[in-house]
């Protein structure tokens, strides 16, 4: 996986990936207030992630949803089942760091049945895609490989999550996310665990100890058609390919760092507000 390293521009990519994040958690905000930033981060992490799905609530209210000034619907529409299903899966990002290289395919799991409870049928919640299964998404990528491939890809995933330590971690990080998105290995929710699946990397293996960059809204910020076609772009497999989004997802660490430094500063003020 070095190798990758040196593909063209992705080893400075991941250098300045992997400083902005590194010079956010000295924000002075981040003393004291830690709790409140990374809680903030999950919000706008949530929103920008449902988003790039396409389901656009406002942050102001996704806000209020997660802090409980409003309340779920009891019905929710499509978009605000996505938004809810961002939203857990957000949240249970913080209850898997212990897990994470201990036990790579439950943290998985978890996540999914995280962002997809409420999306599909409870048989179908916290597993891979079966045999005559099929992924409901991404379909820009082109098809999902087939169901007896997904554990394959999926074992290859969590042999990555064990190298964080080893690796620098905005690579694993972007593999990960890629990896999921590319493989599909569950019938929905695809999208909304591969970007969590990025922030509990980045969190669990010390490079974000405090939570509080938002990778999420990284990608999102970078338009949601340049990150389908990093996207599609990786999934050719080619050494231009790869890439391709390996320095897509560099770039997005680095605005990812930028948007924590501005929860850090709203907090240190006392001001959080939209994005």
């Amino acid at each position: 996986m070095l190798a990758l390293l040196d593909l063209p521009g992705v080893r400075e990519g991941v250098d300045r990936a992997r400083e902005a994040t590194t010079a956010l958690r000295w924000h002075e905000a981040l003393r004291r207030r830690v709790p409140e930033a990374s809680a903030e981060s999950r919000i706008r992490g949530a929103r920008a992630s449902a988003a790039l799905d396409g389901a656009e609530l406002p942050v102001d209210l996704v806000r209020d949803l997660v802090r409980g000034a409003r309340s779920w619907p009891e019905h929710p529409d499509p978009v605000e089942a996505v938004v809810r299903g961002a939203v857990q899966a957000s949240a249970e990002t913080e209850h898997l760091r212990p897990v994470l290289i201990a036990s790579p395919a439950q943290a998985l799991a978890r996540l999914h049945v995280a962002a997809a409870a409420g999306l599909l049928p409870a048989a179908q919640v916290g597993r891979p895609r079966m045999v005559g299964e099929d992924a409901r998404e991404f379909m820009d990528l082109g098809a999902a490989p087939d169901a007896d491939v997904v554990q394959q890809r999926l074992a290859g995933v969590a042999d990555l999550v064990r190298e964080a330590g080893r690796l620098p971690v905005p690579l694993v990080a972007a593999l990960v996310h890629a990896e999921i998105a590319v493989v599909r290995p569950f019938v929905l929710g695809n999208g909304l665990v591969a970007r969590s699946l990025e922030r509990l990397v980045v969190q669990a293996a010390g490079l974000d100890p405090t939570g509080v960059a938002v990778p999420e809204v990284g990608y999102l910020d970078g338009g949601t058609t340049a990150y389908l076609g990093a996207l599609a772009a990786y999934a050719t497999g080619t050494r231009e390919g790869v890439a391709l989004w390996l320095r897509h997802s560099a770039e997005a660490s680095v605005r990812a760092a930028a948007e924590g430094g501005r929860i850090a500063d709203a907090v240190r003020v006392g001001r959080l507000g939209g994005h």
